[in-house]
C-alpha cells in the first residue's frame, strides 16, 4: 500500500460568499495535492424565508456557496458544531451536501444519523471519519432519537478552590478573591458511547479520523487530551480539533497526531454579524503508510481583505510558531521547522 497524504482544515464558515471561486482560490492547487482533504463546516447552506436576528444561533449561508466546499476537493466534511443549528437549517444543509455528492458525519435528522460515520475510499485505502461536538446550545441542539441535531459528546465543569499550591503563580487560598481552578472532563456515558463507535468503525477502514469541535480560547482544557488519548487507544489515527478559532498546541501520542485546534481555515463573519479579524489558522498534513504516521506537520494560514485564504510565509510567522513550540512541549512533543512547513517530532 502506497503512503496517503491527508489533508486537514478547521473551521470553514461560508456566510457571504457570493462567488465560491473565491475562498479557496489561492490555496486550490495546494488542496487538489492531497490523496484526501477533511475540515469542519462551521456553517448551514441554508436560505430562511424572511429577515432573521443576527443574534440567532445558527450560521447560515447561501446553498450556492457550498459549490467552494466541491471546488477545493473535500472529500468529506464535518457538521457538529454550535452553528450548525436548527431543524430547517440541519435540512436544507445536508440536501445541499448530498446534493454536491459531499459525506458528512455530525449532523443528522435523528440521533442515529447524527452519529453515523462516514467512509470514503481513495486509491484502495478505506477511511473513516467521526465527529463529536462538546461545545452546542441547550435548546433542543442535540439530535434525538426522532429529532435532527449534532451529534454531542457531553463535557462537565467544576470550580476547584486552590487549597493546595499546585503552580508557582498561584497565591495561596488565605485571602479573599483567590480565583478557582477550573476543572473540565468529559461525561463518561458518552465517552463510553463514542469510544464504542470508535472500535466498531475501526474493523471497517484502514485509516481513521476522529474529529473534535471543542475548547474555549486558547487553552487546552482537561477534558480535551481525555478525548484525545481515550480514541487513539480504542483505535483512532488522527485526531483533528476546532472550534476556538486559535491556532492550539500539537501533539504525538503513542505515535499518532493531536491537532488540538486548526483555527480557522475559511472564516469572515462570526456571531452577530462581526467581521472577524486577523487570524491565523493551521493546514494540516498528515502522510500514513497504512495505520503508521510517516510524517504530521502544518502550515499556518490567514485570509485576505477579498477573503481568499492564503498560506503564510512561515518566516514571517515566527512568533506565533515559537508560542506554538512552548505550548506544545507540555504533550512532550517539538515542532520542527522544515522549509514551509512545521513538523511534529516526539520528544
Amino acid at each position: 500500500m502506497a503512503s496517503q497524504k491527508l489533508m486537514f482544515t478547521g473551521d470553514v464558515n461560508l456566510m457571504n460568499v457570493t462567488d465560491p471561486s473565491r475562498p479557496f482560490a489561492r490555496v486550490i492547487d495546494t488542496l487538489h495535492s492531497a490523496d484526501l482533504l477533511f475540515g469542519n463546516l462551521e456553517c448551514c447552506f441554508y436560505q430562511p424565508d424572511g429577515a432573521r436576528s443576527l443574534g440567532d444561533e445558527g450560521f447560515y449561508a447561501a446553498p450556492a456557496a457550498g459549490r467552494a466546499l466541491q471546488l477545493a476537493g473535500y472529500a468529506a466534511i464535518g457538521n457538529a458544531n454550535n452553528v450548525n443549528y436548527g431543524d430547517a437549517a440541519i435540512r436544507s444543509s445536508l440536501a445541499e451536501l448530498r446534493a454536491l455528492g459531499i459525506p458528512s458525519t455530525g449532523a443528522g435528522l435523528n440521533r442515529s444519523e447524527a452519529r453515523a460515520p462516514v467512509i470514503v475510499e481513495r486509491n484502495g485505502v478505506r477511511y473513516g471519519f467521526l465527529q463529536r461536538t462538546s461545545v452546542y446550545w441547550p435548546t433542543n441542539h442535540e439530535a434525538g432519537e426522532h429529532s435532527s441535531g449534532v451529534a454531542a459528546l457531553r463535557g462537565h465543569t467544576a470550580y476547584q478552590l486552590p487549597l493546595h499550591k499546585t503552580r508557582v503563580e498561584m497565591p495561596p487560598a488565605n485571602r479573599p478573591g483567590v480565583p478557582p481552578i477550573i476543572v473540565t472532563w468529559t461525561d463518561a456515558k458518552y465517552l463510553a458511547e463514542y469510544l464504542a463507535e470508535i472500535r466498531a468503525l475501526r474493523e471497517k477502514v484502514d485509516v481513521l479520523v476522529a474529529s473534535q469541535h471543542w475548547g474555549l480560547h486558547e487553552e487546552v482544557l482537561d477534558y480535551m487530551p481525555e478525548i484525545a488519548h481515550a480514541v487513539i487507544d480504542a483505535g483512532a489515527d488522527v485526531v483533528i480539533g476546532h472550534g476556538p478559532h486559535y491556532s492550539l498546541p500539537v501533539e504525538l501520542y503513542k505515535g499518532k497526531p493531536v491537532f488540538y485546534g486548526l483555527g480557522s481555515f475559511s472564516f469572515h463573519t462570526g456571531h452577530g454579524g462581526r467581521k472577524h479579524g486577523d487570524w491565523v489558522g493551521m493546514l494540516a498534513r498528515v502522510e500514513m503508510d497504512g495505520r503508521t504516521c510517516k510524517r504530521a506537520a502544518f502550515e499556518f494560514v490567514r485570509h485576505n481583505d477579498a477573503n481568499e485564504t492564503v498560506i503564510c510565509d512561515l518566516t514571517r510567522e515566527q512568533a506565533t510558531l515559537e508560542a506554538l513550540r512552548t505550548r506544545s512541549a507540555a504533550f512532550s512533543t517539538t515542532i520542527e521547522s522544515e522549509g514551509n512547513q512545521a513538523v511534529l517530532r516526539a520528544k
